[in-house]
């Protein structure tokens, strides 16, 4: 993991910020805060009061309004940032993706491409499918929803890694016949693509929120430790370590 690897940097202090949207969080290596700033103004408070020397977005790929409020704050404290974001997934010979670019759009295609959805968006976003009546819903998530849930459904609390053979499983038991998921990327829970195009299940794909403008982005935990090499190098001495 990224923590764990700049915790174990000689010189570097880490501090890891969690939302604090899921219960039993697993923690990262380090320090760690869990909740919000406050929005862009918080955030820009909290950078300077805390000494920070640079800013590394980790969150994930649809957490948009973070890394909305991320580059915004970083620019007006002065702060260097970039945004680590895994790669997409792609599809593959076999798969049958229908990609859409949010959940209201997911929300319409499903009933016209299945009966019985996989819905595996997390928590959030389930409110989006609950005026669907037409299909049965299996939604998967780490922690109940909140909001608005379909009238028929079934609710499987699960955290991943999973296997390939474990979705294939789950496909069939549940009769599944599309599944709805967000291009998060990643091997996490990959093995549910992987499971679908084995079981020829057609898969509704939203698409990842666009980034603001000028944010620089990597890939890797490896690209992100270079960086920081880079500008520390760069940014002048405070006497304790780079935040």
């Amino acid at each position: 993991m990224l923590a764990e690897a700049l915790v174990a940097t000689p010189g570097v202090e880490v501090i890891s910020s969690l939302a604090g949207r899921v219960r039993a969080p697993v923690l990262p290596a380090g320090e760690v805060r869990i909740g919000g700033f406050g929005g862009t103004d918080g955030l820009q408070k909290w950078l300077s009061d805390n000494v920070i020397d640079a800013i590394v977005d980790a969150t994930h790929p649809f957490a948009a309004q973070i890394t909305r409020n991320t580059a915004a704050a970083a620019r007006a404290a002065g702060v260097p940032a970039l945004v680590l974001h895994r790669p997409p997934w792609t599809a593959q010979p076999g798969d049958s993706w229908i990609s859409v670019d949010s959940l209201a759009a997911a929300a319409r295609a499903v009933p016209t491409h299945g009966v019985s959805a996989f819905l595996t968006i997390g928590r959030q976003g389930v409110e989006a499918f609950a005026g669907i009546d037409t299909v049965r819903f299996l939604i998967r998530a780490i922690d109940p929803p909140t909001g608005a849930v379909p009238a028929r459904h079934e609710l499987l609390l699960e955290r991943g890694p999973f296997t390939v053979e474990h979705e294939i499983d789950l496909l069939r038991r549940h009769r599944i016949d599309v599944l709805v998921t967000k291009n998060s990327g990643g091997a996490l829970t990959e093995a549910k693509l992987a499971a679908a195009r084995t079981c020829g299940i057609r898969v509704v794909m939203i698409e990842r929120p666009a980034l603001p403008d000028g944010v620089l982005v990597v890939h890797t935990p490896a690209d992100v430790q270079a960086w920081l090499a880079m500008d520390s190098a760069q940014r002048p001495d405070r006497g304790n370590g780079g935040r």
